[in-house]
């Protein structure tokens, strides 16, 4: 059984995101949240309240214990470019992409072998 949550329309880099969504992978998420607390990336933040949101949907929705919870899967994906644009001389302008992501994190219940 799994459980996932999404967070759409983040501003930031989906580059720069997957190196601190890597990090998690594999991990029991009491040791993710740990982790996520302690890194200066931006990224970390959003990461961590959709961590805590995925464990919040496998307790209450699923009935999962949060005890042999761990992070199966991190999708981080690049949304379309939040575009702006800049005045430049002679009446020209010029246009400004602000990276746009979407984070997906997916927990199951570790299987006792």
């Amino acid at each position: 059984m799994e459980a996932y949550a999404k967070t759409r329309h983040v501003r930031l880099s989906a580059t720069k995101a997957r190196l601190v969504g890597r990090l998690i992978v594999g991990k029991q998420v009491d040791e993710a949240k740990a982790i996520l607390k302690v890194l200066p990336q931006k990224a970390s933040k959003f990461i961590e309240k959709t961590l805590d949101s995925a464990v919040a949907n496998a307790e209450n929705n699923f009935k999962m214990d949060r005890d042999v919870l761990y992070v199966d899967k991190v999708f981080i994906d690049a949304e379309g470019p939040l575009k702006r644009v800049l005045p430049k001389g002679f009446g020209r302008a010029d246009i400004i992409r602000k990276p746009v992501s979407q984070i997906t994190i997916i927990v199951k219940e570790k299987e006792e072998v």
